[in-house]
């Protein structure tokens, strides 16, 4: 079970990789397409559903084009 502190972190991560996909008019599809992931596991990244692993976050940095670093 996560702690909240956890959660908070991963609805962050989520709402800082929303808004910069929204900054670059993409859809969820889109970016799933870019970053070789399912689409659905946008939605519960963006959502801070999931606790998804940190090669998957690098691969949606690069299709978002921001630095992995600026999640957090």
């Amino acid at each position: 079970m996560l702690e909240e502190k956890e959660i908070e972190l991963l609805k962050s991560v989520g709402s800082k990789i929303k808004q910069r996909r929204k900054e670059l008019e993409l859809s969820q599809a889109i970016l799933s397409y870019d970053a070789n992931i399912p689409r659905n596991q946008v939605g519960r990244i963006e959502r801070g559903e999931i606790n998804t692993s940190i090669l998957t976050l690098q691969k949606i940095c690069n299709a978002l084009k921001i630095d992995i670093k600026d999640l957090f």
